[in-house]
């Protein structure tokens, strides 16, 4: 019995071995059917099998599975054919194109970034599965912008070759506005104090341009950290948001916000301790840099500004990977603080290399001399920001930007990577342009601030205009010795009709040169000497004031002048263009040397400074002091060379040229006495503030010309305010005002609207 038991089981195993023998094969060949834009090859790549393998029937839903993972396909079967595996599939169809209809408040190419995102874009294969994640993406993007009512309807469109176009069909809706946002628990500040700090606000009459009363989730976020930071600033430790609800009314247009706080107690620092390793910095510096003292209330911005003092103070000495950490110890008993800054300055780092990239026709010398961060020595945190603040000062280059790479297989290493992109360094210009202080202006120029890429400046320029002509050739060099000694010279001949300028009616023709030297005197002074020579001639018409005609009877129609003009500037400015914070400061001087027809000498100041307010607002003070005098075989000051105010340049809202004295005529005199002040608020233009050509400022304007100094009135000095506008096009600069005069007299002459086109400006 038990020998037949054994004789069964035998024969079954030899039936089931005999079977799995039966549908093993060995995969002599491999055949794709199915393909339509995907290639065979993309295939192989991804099946688990290869020709010469041992499979069995057992073996194809791994093989099916493998290549339902690529994504590809939506059916795929395995047959056998003798030692042929055939491999049959079905695939999905690709995208041929992507369509958004009705978006406005996103643009088509945030919008197709997003769809790119989650998978959907032209090229790839399409999964209908993916328009339900695609709505939901767009539903998040146009909430996060207040758009509760928007509706996404898509529409799937079969084409030939197996491809779809996929069209997105959007009703954006209104936005959401903000009715109301209380705030709850506040003690020690009145709900308006807060309010006024937040970003998220109800409707006024600036939102349409702001959109401040437009909910988004980020923007409340924003706020929120606003608010802790402004207690944390004041010294309200345990300041907590316990909660915030955030409702919409069922028509998806109002929404009502409520922030839950808890204020606490203001705490006081009662201790400051300084400690850790300082590496070659004295401890005592360090120490300066540490300005907060017991008994003052805790400021979280006070610290983080120290922070960053002692951090940039060990970058100057080449710890370009300092930690300097702050750690609080909290009294609750009696609400204080004590403070102990632990600094690690790591290991001193020096610099390798500097690099450059992008600069197609700058010479490398070129950008090396502006350089104050050098090859070989240690990093510098304030010498790499004032190397990219002088590249950034380069007319021929747009933007900077820098970076620090580690130096693989060292850990004291680092090097600097700038990278540039350059401005159209050369011009030849023929253009048509109109200005109300020089009329219909025909210009041709040929220009080149980067001259063979070597950073010289050459001009050629022939100007006519209805105030006359005006042609010159002007050539510099920047660095004419190693140490940034400049040189340059002009050459140049103008034929003025005063009376369009709306000064006396006379012509002035004049011509002469000059040559330029330029001495820097430290990273900010530039010391510039020009000596030349101006040869003057007066010509009169029937209209000539007699106060004129009386100068040229006594003193002749032609001067030569042999010339000595000097200046000094302090230029502390970010940039050239729109600047943000810094100020220029400059003094010059104008001195007709003795023997000269006319001696005499004109002093004027003139600075500008810079405030930024916000990341897109910057407040600007400026002013303007000129004064001449004759000396020698002159009495006075030259009526030629006198000082005068009104229009683009000075005060707005009056007419070019036209305040102060006037001769017996009534034509406007000008005098030798020059005072002037502004104040601004420079921000981009709305709905345009990623422009770096664009910018629109609130003004208010001061001053005046006196024949003397003894004559200043500040009763007669003129005030307006308006609105400017500036923007730099491809065809020049356009500046535009709008005025209004806030004390003109009877006889003055107002002008409410004024404006240039391709006249420069500065």
């Amino acid at each position: 019995m038990k020998s037949y038991h054994h004789s069964v089981l035998a024969l079954g195993l030899w039936i089931a071995a005999s079977a799995t023998q039966a549908s093993e094969f060995v995969v002599r060949d491999i055949q794709v059917e199915g393909l339509q834009r995907i290639s065979a090859g993309t295939v192989f790549n991804y099946l688990p099998v290869q020709t010469g393998a041992k499979i069995s029937e057992q073996d194809y839903p791994d093989i099916i599975r493998a290549l339902f993972k690529t994504g590809f396909f939506t059916d795929v079967q395995l047959e056998r054919s003798g030692n042929v595996l055939i491999v049959t599939v079905t695939e999905r169809p690709a995208i041929a194109e992507v369509e958004v209809e009705g978006n406005k408040d996103i643009s088509t190419d945030d919008l197709k970034k997003a769809l790119t995102s989650v998978g959907l874009a032209e090229g790839r294969v399409f999964d209908r599965s993916l328009l339900d994640k695609v709505e939901q993406e767009l539903l998040q993007q146009y909430y996060s912008r207040g758009r509760y009512a928007v509706k996404i309807d898509s529409q799937v469109r079969q084409l030939e070759r197996n491809r779809v176009a996929i069209k997105l069909m959007i009703s954006e809706g209104a936005a959401a506005s903000i009715s109301q946002i209380n705030i709850v628990g506040n003690k020690a500040f009145t709900e308006k104090e807060l309010l006024g700090l937040m970003q998220s606000s109800t409707t006024g009459w600036l939102s349409f341009f702001t959109k401040d009363d437009q909910y988004a989730k980020q923007k409340l976020a924003a706020d929120i950290e606003t608010l802790r930071s402004f207690y944390l600033d004041r010294g309200y430790l345990k300041f907590n948001v316990d909660s915030t609800q955030v409702s919409i009314t069922p028509d998806k247009k109002d929404v009502y916000i409520t922030i839950n706080i808890t204020e606490g107690e203001p705490y006081t620092v009662q201790g400051v301790q300084l400690t850790g390793n300082f590496g070659v910095v004295p401890e005592a510096e360090l120490r300066k840099l540490i300005e907060i003292e017991s008994g003052e209330t805790f400021s979280r911005a006070k610290i983080a500004e120290i922070t960053k003092k002692v951090g940039e103070r060990l970058g100057n000495e080449g710890y370009a990977f300092a930690n300097v950490n702050t750690v609080p110890q909290i009294n609750d008993e009696d609400r204080t603080v004590s403070l102990t800054f632990l600094v690690d300055p790591g290991r001193r780092v020096y610099v390798r290399r500097v690099n450059f990239q992008g600069n197609a026709k700058t010479q490398d010398e070129v950008l090396r001399r502006e350089m104050r961060q050098a090859e070989g020595a240690w990093y510098s945190t304030k010498d790499l920001d004032r190397s990219k603040t002088r590249l950034q000062r380069l007319d021929y280059l747009e933007s900077v930007n820098v970076e620090t790479s580690a130096v693989p297989g060292t850990n004291d290493q680092v090097d600097v990577n700038y990278t540039l992109v350059e401005r159209p360094s050369g011009s030849l210009l023929f253009g048509i342009g109109y200005g109300q202080e020089s009329g219909l202006l025909l210009n041709a120029s040929v220009t080149q601030n980067n001259f063979l890429g070597t950073g010289n400046q050459m001009s050629l320029v022939l100007n006519n205009s209805d105030i006359g002509a005006n042609y010159s050739l002007a050539y510099n060099n920047p660095y004419y010795t190693i140490d940034g000694v400049s040189r340059g010279f002009r050459i140049y001949y103008q034929n003025i009709d005063a009376a369009q300028v709306n000064t006396a009616d006379y012509v002035l023709n004049n011509y002469g040169g000059q040559v330029s030297f330029g001495f820097p005197l430290n990273e900010f002074d530039t010391l510039l000497i020009l000596p030349g020579y101006d040869h003057i001639r007066i010509d009169t018409t029937a209209s000539t004031p007699v106060e004129i005609m009386d100068y040229i009877n006594q003193n002749g129609d032609t001067f030569d002048a042999f010339k000595l003009d000097g200046s000094w500037a302090r230029d502390s400015r970010n940039r050239t263009i729109f600047p943000t914070s810094g100020a220029l400061n400059q003094i010059t001087a104008e001195f007709a040397v003795p023997g000269s027809d006319a001696e005499y000498y004109k002093l004027n100041y003139r600075g500008i400074f810079y405030y930024p307010l916000t990341r897109w607002m910057t407040w600007t003070v400026s002013g303007e002091i000129g004064y001449g005098d004759g000396y020698g075989n002159t009495d006075g000051l030259p009526f030629f060379e006198n000082f005068y105010a009104g229009g683009l340049r000075s005060v707005r809202g009056y007419k070019t040229n036209t305040l102060g004295p006037r001769y017996s005529n009534n034509e406007p005199s000008g005098g030798a006495f020059k005072t002037i002040a502004s104040t601004q608020f420079i921000l981009p233009v709305p709905f345009m503030e990623k422009s770096e050509n664009v910018r629109v400022a609130a003004f208010f304007d001061a001053g005046n010309v006196f024949a003397t100094t003894s004559d200043f009135d500040a009763g007669e000095l003129r005030y307006s305010t308006g609105i400017a506008g500036l923007w730099i096009s491809p065809l020049g600069p356009i500046v535009l005002s709008v005025a209004a005069p806030l004390n003109d007299k009877s006889g003055d002459e107002t002008e409410a609207f004024q404006f240039s086109f391709g006249v420069p400006f500065n």
